[in-house]
């Protein structure tokens, strides 16, 4: 039995490529934290998880002082056991998003670490549905972006394959939003997808109004229309529109997905991997979403998303935002319009540690071994 010998903590501030604005935030930083884990072999699995502008220093306190010396000496085999021993041991602050932030950084080391010792790539681990699922790209798509760019964004996007764009809604006004969506419409065609979403930005008589006054631009989804612990509020807006409703990024628990699938309050699942704890409890949703006959369309993370997405048969699609380029050695690979999943094995992700150390917060660096830490 192999032992977890070694665990190293980094976190890198990545400043996002465009400027990215929705209903009620701005995107000025994404802290990522990253989490090494050695074992007895010698084998490295690495992992991560990230934020949106705030929240990294917790996270890595977290991940320093209470959860990664928990690892030494385990055996890295064991990924369900230490997932639910870690969520147990910080039952206190759960279920929200910076315990299941710090626990997914360490779930995706442990099943990368699994991946490379078996020579296989997370998608056919974690089951092999297929090796490849459709794009959609939101990075043309943010909230101050007007109706002319919109269209040009789109255009391009469908001349790479790309199945769809996202374009974020909840302008003051319902008119200003129909606008910009009915140029797409009326640009691309009735063929090309149109997802929206409003980052919980509307009351549910708002959600309501703009949901009918977008029927008839036949869109793919609404993502988010309502707070993420508003449930009554999401089952009282699916029974209202035919327009699907699409929740999930901001869910932190299985639980919490259960509640909305088999209460009617969605129509698709966007369980994010980092914001659910990790590639353990995400699989776990997936499934129980196909039980549902629902389909999964994972939040943001595409270097990572797509071995997971094509690892169960209900994976849709692949959000397409770009983001650790500069950062790793391995890229997304795309082949008309869709997703590949690597070959490597791994989850897929290799990180360019020179290139981490030119944007790593020096300070949060940590290394935990048997006996204590340094």
């Amino acid at each position: 039995m192999t032992r977890i010998e070694r665990v190293e903590l980094r976190l890198v501030d990545i400043p996002p490529k465009v400027r990215r604005t929705d209903a009620i935030q701005s995107f000025v930083s994404q802290e990522t934290p990253i989490v090494a884990i050695t074992d007895s072999d010698g084998a490295v699995g690495v992992g991560y998880s990230y934020t949106i502008g705030a929240g990294g220093s917790s996270i890595m306190r977290l991940l320093g002082d209470h959860l990664a010396p928990r690892l030494i000496g385990r055996d890295p085999e064991r990924v369900e056991a230490i997932w639910r021993e870690l969520e147990f041991a910080i039952h206190a602050t759960t279920i929200g998003a910076i315990s299941a932030l710090a626990l997914a950084a360490i779930d995706t080391a442990l099943w990368d670490l699994r991946c490379k010792k078996r020579g296989l790539p997370l998608w056919i681990v974690a089951g092999g549905a297929a090796d490849r699922r459709p794009l959609y790209t939101t990075e043309g798509g943010w909230l101050h972006i007007e109706a002319s760019a919109l269209v040009e964004d789109a255009l391009a996007a469908r001349e790479r394959g790309f199945a769809g764009s996202k374009i974020k809604i909840g302008r003051p006004h319902v008119a200003e939003d129909h606008a910009r969506l009915a140029a797409v419409r009326s640009a691309l065609g009735d063929s090309y997808e149109i997802m929206t979403d409003a980052n919980q930005g509307f009351t549910l008589d708002e959600a309501s109004r703009r949901a009918g006054r977008f029927a008839e631009l036949d869109l793919a989804w609404i993502e988010e229309p309502l707070p993420a612990d508003d449930l009554d509020g999401h089952v009282r807006l699916s029974q209202s529109t035919s327009t699907p409703i699409a929740v999930g990024e901001s869910l932190y628990s299985i639980r919490h997905f259960r509640e909305y699938m088999a209460k009617g309050a969605c129509n698709i699942v966007q369980v994010d991997v980092a914001r659910i704890g990790g590639i353990t409890p995400w699989l776990k949703v997936a499934h129980a979403a196909e039980a549902f006959d629902m389909p999964v369309c994972p939040h943001f993370l595409m270097e990572l998303h797509v071995s997971l997405a094509c690892a169960v048969p209900n994976g849709k699609y692949v959000e397409f935002i770009p983001q650790l380029d500069g950062l790793t050695t391995s890229h997304l690979r795309i082949e008309n319009g869709c997703a590949v999943a690597p070959t490597t094995p791994g989850i897929g992700v290799d990180w360019d540690f020179d290139a981490v150390k030119t944007k790593r917060i020096a300070e949060a660096d940590k290394i935990i071994v048997e006996g204590g830490m340094r």
